[in-house]
């Protein structure tokens, strides 16, 4: 039996979400064409014959701006520091020259794979001049290439995974999938429909609570709080004649009964938290510690 922690890192919008869902099979990260849509480190496992691997998608790499930041870049640090293994995903669209200053200062202790993505979007001759030139650094230990928006070659990737695996029982249940609450998922979810409805700083300005998750008979009862900064904001999420909310409101619902497989009733409330994104009460209310 092997068994082990895989923590996925990298930049903004390289794909650390969309390569964890297509690892497990299971839409578990919240996804966006916006950069910095994960803000949380979640954890999802992977059961195979003689194998179980707990993989940890987290934030995007950047410099900290606020305190929400800090957060977000300390949950990628403390990723780094209980790993088995270590994926750093890179877009093969982006410079690699920049992609190897990011990566070399990292300090990892671990085999490291070098997750070329997106070879759908690039010719063979770009996906050959990456792979030569990760090929060359220290901190790679090999390059796989992959999709995973397509999810072409995920079966080569775990195959290498599991190779470098250490050996050990299982952390977890078989029939586990992550060890967040439900909770968690459903405020997710609201929030990858900020990202998709709204546009400027009206995503990275918003953070979603749920006050209440009740579950009865024949559905389940939702209540969340959407906080923002200012009041123009509010104004901006409710939308006129209250337009917007009631659109993301609808939305939001499809989205968390296609994921509870149920009838949900949600109801939504804005609230205005002038600079929550700075305050460290706040965040540790709204979940980010």
């Amino acid at each position: 039996m092997k068994s082990g922690f895989v923590n996925i890192i990298g930049k903004p919008n390289a794909g650390k979400s969309t390569l964890l869902n297509a690892l497990v099979g299971e839409k578990l990260a919240i996804v966006s064409p916006k950069v910095q849509t994960t803000r949380h480190r979640i954890r999802a496992f992977l059961n195979g014959p003689g194998f179980q691997i707990v993989f940890s998608d987290t934030p995007g790499i950047i410099e900290p701006e606020y305190k929400l930041h800090e957060k977000m870049m300390h949950a990628v640090k403390s990723s780094m520091q209980d790993s088995d293994v270590c994926l750093m995903i890179a877009d093969l669209r982006d410079d690699l020259n920049k992609l190897d200053e990011i990566f070399s200062t990292l300090k990892m202790h671990v085999p490291c794979l070098l997750v070329l993505n997106k070879c759908d979007a690039v010719n063979s001759a770009k996906i050959q001049e990456a792979k030569d030139f990760f090929s060359a650094k220290k901190y790679c230990k090999k390059t796989v290439v992959i999709s995973a928006g397509k999810k072409l070659h995920i079966d080569e990737l775990i195959n290498e995974i599991v190779q470098i695996l250490p050996e050990g029982d299982a952390f977890f249940g078989e029939d586990d999938l992550t060890d967040l609450p439900t909770k968690f998922f459903a405020s997710e979810l609201i929030r990858e429909k900020i990202f998709e409805l709204y546009d400027q700083e009206i995503p990275y300005q918003t953070t979603v609570m749920v006050q209440r998750f009740e579950e009865k008979n024949t559905l389940t009862k939702i209540t969340a709080d959407i906080v923002v900064h200012r009041e123009s904001q509010k104004a901006i999420l409710l939308g006129h004649g209250g337009s917007m909310i009631k659109k993301l409101g609808t939305e939001s619902r499809i989205s968390l009964e296609a994921f509870l497989d149920r009838k949900v009733f949600l109801e939504l409330f804005v609230k205005v938290r002038p600079n929550w994104r700075n305050n460290d009460l706040y965040l540790k209310e709204y979940g980010y510690n």
